[in-house]
């Protein structure tokens, strides 16, 4: 298949730092070119991908814009441009493509990575109910408007040797990822206090996020046991969730997938994670980590997470959310979509040749002699 991937423009693909969307990107399009597929990716300047890259101004982030509408708008239009080259053209931006390509729609897939429980999305699905769509759990659909066209949930994978497997659990806890208000790394600060567990703490500070950091997470980090370390790059994060005996999820919202767990599962680490958004689907509750509704279940995971497989961990982490799995399951979907593409082509072509042999058959019966 020739099949265009549409990255957002925030990040290279992959992200040299955090940029959770710009490293599934980089994860599938690995394995579909693997696989054979002819693949052009539009994406960021400076990304490095196994196949044709089309270039655009970026990363966003490190240019320090805010609002990437018009970066975006522009890429969208160098994409409409090209559309006849394409089999199948695989959005990853979520929503601005909807008007440019509704025509288009039987070619178009698009992965929406955010949270979909804010009602101020819902009426540009409500407008475009012919855009094909996959979510990344079935819990990140729970609020969204009737009749919006799904075709598929396909979960997260990354690459099986992208962390290496550690059998022997650490001694501290981990938390990977962003310090914001919905991540509740103050829940993961007194959970480690109360367990008296070391914390290491490895995550950026948004500018939006910053105020948040200064007046409610710097005062907590002057504590023996508290180690902020940062953002961290793939290099160190294999060596900061392998080591750890256990990675702190403390999520306070609808978290739509939660790319951090099945890291950390991949290392081996098991996963105490809040019973949010796509916790349950992720997390096998007793097997790869514990599902808790309060500090004080946590403090319990806490003492018992040292007793689970390591093994039996990074065996789940193969079954369910490797990239070569989540390819096959973006294959299915390109193929479903095709068939049902031709299956509508088909009996559009059936009907047009009724009515135009009805058509001949009236005009043949007021011919005259």
């Amino acid at each position: 298949m020739r099949i265009a991937q549409i990255a957002p423009l925030a990040e290279t693909v992959p992200p040299k730092l955090y940029g959770g969307t710009e490293r599934v990107v980089s994860w599938l399009v690995h394995e579909l070119a693997r696989r054979g597929h002819a693949i052009t990716v539009f994406a960021s300047a400076g990304s490095e991908v196994p196949c044709t890259l089309v270039p655009l101004p970026g990363p966003l982030r490190q240019a320090g814009l805010r609002d990437h509408t018009a970066s975006l708008l522009a890429m969208l239009e160098q994409v409409r441009r090209r559309t006849d080259e394409f089999d199948v053209l695989h959005f990853h931006i979520d929503l601005l493509q909807f008007p440019m390509f509704q025509q288009h729609a039987h070619k178009c897939l698009t992965t929406l990575h955010g949270r979909l429980d804010l009602p101020d999305f819902h009426p540009i699905f409500r407008t475009f109910p012919e855009m094909p769509l996959v979510s990344i759990s079935n819990a990140q659909r729970g609020d969204m408007p009737a009749g919006a066209n799904w075709v598929g949930t396909v979960y997260h994978g990354l690459p099986e040797t992208l962390y290496p497997f550690n059998p022997r659990p650490g001694s501290y806890l981990a938390f990977l990822g962003r310090i914001a208000p919905e991540k509740r790394p103050d829940r993961a600060i007194e959970i480690a206090k109360r367990a008296g567990l070391p914390l290491k703490i490895a995550a950026k500070v948004d500018s939006v996020d910053a105020a948040y950091f200064t007046h409610e997470i710097k005062p907590l980090l002057n504590h023996p046991l508290i180690e902020f370390v940062g953002e961290i790059d793939d290099r160190r994060k294999a060596e900061f969730l392998g080591n750890a005996l256990a990675l702190l999820f403390p999520i306070d919202w609808p978290e739509p997938f939660g790319l951090v767990m099945i890291e950390a599962m991949c290392t081996g680490t098991p996963v105490i994670a809040w019973r949010k958004g796509s916790v349950p689907e992720v997390v096998d509750n007793g097997v790869t980590g514990y599902i808790v509704d309060s500090i004080d279940e946590a403090l319990l995971a806490a003492e018992q997470v040292r007793h689970l497989s390591r093994a039996a961990v990074r065996w789940r982490f193969l079954e369910r959310f490797s990239a070569s799995r989540m390819a096959y399951d973006y294959i299915e979907v390109y193929e479903a979509l095709l068939a049902r593409s031709a299956s509508d082509g088909a009996t559009k072509a059936s009907h047009h040749l009724v009515a135009n042999q009805r058509r001949r058959s009236a005009e043949a019966a007021i011919a005259p002699d």
